[in-house]
């Protein structure tokens, strides 16, 4: 338990601002390397969280472990909770801000989808039925979370389980080996530990992977060599690739991605949580649309 005391010295030693996210509920998930870590809640339409028992699923920013912001994935988690989810869009240390390393990165992922399971009661959640997604870096903690044991916080009460139930990944850095794969440089002193690719095990979530084929950080062949070892051991994984697309094909929210490739992505979202039993009926392509052209606030 923190002090008053404690308290108003992370706040005054804050590195990361609020940001604004319409709609959202923020709260501090987490107090560590003296900031406050927010976690931004979008509720479904007419959720009741007395009674539901909704979906859940938390996404993580890309930024290469150096930056970013929670309104990376805005786009597509208004969508997802349009659709019936409860949505948390979450910050986390990144080098710029707290001069931290990619190992604490995934110790904050691991502390935001376990927080989310230890509120699920207080936000009308399955616990059950909690997902975590991301892009670039944003996918490779996400990733983390659910492949890569340990890493977490350290003192962390772990008896309540980190670990998702799916996986969403946008362009995902998730292979970190010395051959090719990215960021090795920067994690080698937690390597293979700390990569996805890595720690490929039979009790993995279920996964899906989007990724152009001109994508300078990610090797296509990385992509379909994950997919082909998840199936292998028997665990649901789905990879779809955008020819001739560059990293951040997907992301609207910074000016980079194609409208189409945004709506198909999600639309595959959605099927492929649907045929999890996360969401229930069908999907809204026209509600997406509205979104693409920044017509839902």
């Amino acid at each position: 338990m923190l002090t008053l005391t404690a308290l108003a010295f992370s706040s005054l030693h804050a590195e990361t601002e609020p940001v604004e996210i319409k709609g959202s509920t923020s709260e501090v998930y987490k107090t560590a390397s003296g900031d406050d870590l927010l976690i931004y809640r979008l509720d479904p339409p007419n959720h009741d969280a007395s009674k539901d028992k909704a979906p859940a699923i938390v996404l993580f920013f890309g930024g290469g472990w150096n930056g970013g912001a929670p309104t990376h994935l805005e786009p597509q988690g208004r969508y997802l909770a349009h659709r019936g989810m409860v949505v948390f869009l979450a910050d986390y240390r990144v080098k710029k801000r707290q001069g931290t390393t990619p190992r604490e990165c995934v110790a904050d992922g691991k502390s935001a989808v376990r927080w989310v399971r230890e509120n699920a009661i207080r936000f009308g959640i399955n616990p059950d039925r909690i997902a975590a997604g991301g892009g670039s870096a944003g996918g490779h903690v996400a990733a983390a979370t659910g492949m890569c044991e340990g890493l977490d916080e350290p003192g962390e009460e772990t008896t309540v389980s980190a670990k998702p139930n799916a996986l969403v990944l946008f362009n995902p850095v998730y292979n970190n080996g010395p051959e090719g794969g990215y960021g090795y440089d920067r994690v080698e002193e937690w390597f293979p530990a700390i990569s996805p690719a890595h720690n490929i095990t039979g009790d993995d979530p279920p996964a899906i992977v989007f990724l152009g084929t001109e994508d300078k950080l990610i090797p296509v062949a990385h992509a379909e060599a994950f997919q082909a070892e998840q199936r292998a051991f028997g665990v649901e994984s789905e990879l779809y690739l955008y020819e001739g697309e560059p990293h951040g094909f997907f992301n609207l929210s910074v000016g980079q991605g194609k409208k189409e490739h945004f709506i198909d992505s999600v639309l595959k979202t959605d099927a492929f949580l649907t045929s999890l039993g996360f969401l229930e009926g069908e999907p809204d392509p026209g509600f997406l649309d509205q979104i693409a052209n920044g017509e839902v606030p």
